[in-house]
């Protein structure tokens, strides 16, 4: 059980730690997509966690919410921009996953 505290610990001091040193490119990286994308900035997705248990991820947005004449959502590569291109390829788009739980 000790370890199990040290570990836990240890995740909660590295996150910080990553949050401090990255948050005014997190910023930066919120209000251009708030500007190129707009609202919502973050994409937030229900996924399994240890022992199957569910937690939301975050993501900074990367797409567009385009839909079609049915009001459907377009394919992702219609809906991938290239700032969100980029973003993915630079992997930036993961940094709000310093605060999942």
């Amino acid at each position: 059980m000790r370890s199990l505290w040290g570990k836990r610990l240890m995740d909660i001091v590295g996150a910080s730690g990553g949050i401090l040193l990255t948050a005014p490119l997190m910023l930066l990286i919120a209000l251009l997509v708030r500007l190129k994308l707009g609202k919502p900035v973050l994409f937030r997705q229900v996924r399994p966690g240890l022992h199957g248990k569910p937690f939301v991820m975050l993501k900074f947005r990367t797409m567009t919410n385009d839909c079609d004449a049915k009001g459907e959502l377009l394919p992702d590569e219609q809906r991938l921009t290239p700032f969100g291109k980029w973003l993915r390829s630079t992997s930036l788009d993961e940094l709000p996953e310093l605060f999942n739980d």
